[in-house]
């Protein structure tokens, strides 16, 4: 399970951190707000009820973090985070009819990961369910559960060689991204014309499978050449894409298809299910 991951209620996305040595989740407020709200200005909206909250002497806001949780861009940066018991009460303050069942789901996501710390399968099960009910094939679902360990292993990597998270993990993900796909993390996202969504959960199986190539190349090629800067490792991140580069174009050579495409695997598996049904 990562420790920083995507929730969904209702499917509304929800940043969330598992902190380890605290065993403890903790949730974006801004995301909790724009859910419970619908604000079209869940900042401001928190901005005010932070100024309200201090004027009432309530101490809720000033007890909160920051930590740094991946924003649409691609990017990482420090955003308020409250954990589950401060959710709750701030839950209480906000006048909205999701506010009962957004409090049963909160719990629900702090029971969920108690099981899954004493059976990581369960977390797995939970995992391809979401993605099953999300409408995607169980075909791709496994290449996606495979990329989520691929870039663990990479990321550990990284982690054992120095490199930062957050922004440093972003400029070498797009350094690998560019050279197998010829895009950025940023650039490929808006060619798929997504804003918040996933960029790997609308890849087809055929980009899922050359990024996974492209980060496991990164990790072997690091273990061997043991960067030290960022440019080394900015340098073994395009090598790492350059392998799956030379396999997408001989696959689009023989093919005569372009690999990287607009269409996402949920529109895919869709369309396999029509193809089915008739």
């Amino acid at each position: 399970m990562k420790k920083n991951a995507i929730k969904l209620f209702e499917q509304k996305q929800v940043r969330t951190h598992w902190d380890e040595e605290l065993e403890k989740w903790y949730f974006s407020v801004i995301d909790v707000i724009e859910i419970l709200t619908e604000s079209p200005r869940p900042r401001k909206y928190w901005n005010a009820l932070k100024t309200k909250m201090k004027t009432e002497g309530s101490e809720l806001s000033q007890g909160m973090g920051q930590l740094k949780m991946q924003s649409p861009d691609g990017k990482f940066y420090k955003t308020d985070v409250a954990d589950t018991e401060q959710i709750f009460r701030l839950v209480q303050s906000i006048p909205s009819p999701k506010a009962e069942p957004f409090k049963l789901w909160i719990a629900k996501v702090a029971r969920e990961r108690i099981d899954e710390i004493e059976d990581p399968e369960i977390g797995i099960d939970r995992l391809m369910e979401t993605y099953l009910k999300k409408g995607y094939s169980k075909e791709w679902i496994n290449q996606r559960l495979k990329s989520i360990e691929i870039r663990k292993e990479l990321t550990d990597e990284w982690e054992i060689k120095g490199v930062k998270k957050g922004d440093d993990f972003a400029i070498l993900t797009d350094e690998l991204t560019k050279a197998w796909s010829g895009f950025t993390t940023k650039q490929y996202k808006t060619f798929k014309e997504l804003k918040k969504e996933s960029l790997r959960d609308n890849m087809t199986n055929l980009e899922l499978v050359l990024n996974m190539l492209a980060e496991a190349s990164t990790t072997e090629i690091s273990k061997d050449k043991a960067p030290k800067t960022m440019n080394e490792h900015k340098d073994v991140a395009q090598k790492g894409g350059k392998v799956a580069k030379a396999a997408r174009v001989q696959l689009e050579n023989t093919t005569g298809k372009k690999v990287v495409t607009k269409v996402n695997a949920k529109e895919l598996s869709w369309k396999n299910s029509k193809k089915i049904d008739k």
